[in-house]
């Protein structure tokens, strides 16, 4: 199965909160109401300097697809 790069979660359980999965590596959420991210990979010392360079971009680009994402819901 393919995934797209970026997906859109909510729950009822936590109501004020938006997440944005990111299904690539490195897998993550991100909690748009505070930008709290969970990663959902383990990560040695030599893989974390490369995603300290990597984790902005992937952030920004998250927030960027929910913000497209919410343009098109209310075009339609």
């Amino acid at each position: 199965m393919e995934l797209p790069k970026f997906i859109l979660g909510d729950n009822t359980d936590f109501p004020d909160s938006i997440f944005v999965i990111h299904t690539e590596f490195p897998r993550f959420i991100i909690d748009l109401k505070d930008d709290e991210v969970e990663w959902l990979e383990e990560f040695d010392k030599t893989d974390e300097e490369e995603l300290s360079s990597e984790a902005e971009t992937l952030i920004t680009q998250a927030t960027e697809f929910y913000d497209r994402e919410v343009d098109r819901y209310e075009a339609d």
